[in-house]
């Protein structure tokens, strides 16, 4: 065990086992490359990726499958091969979020870039997709007229 300074959760004791890598950090992060996942709740289809290394840096985060069901994408050879991924049972696949101005209603996932995780050695790469047809904004949930 581990512990960590965090600003949202405080001082944390972490598995060192579960600490996620980075190899290349993430764009415009490169030097951050070790963060930990923490469920925001055991019914919320929401966590946070917190740094291991900068207290104040954590991203929310979703699996992009719970609000767009229809969502597909294609891991490239490199990021097979990067994160050592041997079958689908190794890949989890994350959307970062954004809440512009702390507006819950106009919360958006980024499902051009998503985060690939190796859930066997924990290796994980923020891909991004060409010619996909998705953006870095889509609407988690449509608004109520």
């Amino acid at each position: 065990m581990k512990q960590i300074k965090t600003t949202r959760f405080g001082d944390i004791e972490i598995d060192e086992s579960k600490i996620l890598t980075f190899k290349d950090g993430i764009p415009a992060f490169e030097s951050e490359h070790d963060f930990v996942l923490i469920p925001c709740d055991e019914q919320s289809p929401f966590l946070f990726m917190q740094s291991t290394m900068t207290p104040d840096l954590a991203f929310l985060l979703t699996s992009p499958f719970v609000f767009f069901p229809d969502y597909e994408l294609e891991i490239d050879d490199n990021t097979l091969l990067e994160l050592a991924i041997k079958g689908e049972d190794d890949v989890l696949v994350l959307s970062l979020l954004t809440i512009p101005q702390g507006d819950f209603a106009k919360m958006t996932a980024n499902l051009l870039a998503p985060i690939i995780i190796n859930q066997e050695n924990h290796r994980a790469k923020q891909m991004v997709m060409e010619n996909s047809g998705y953006t870095t904004a889509h609407l988690l949930k449509a608004k109520e007229e």
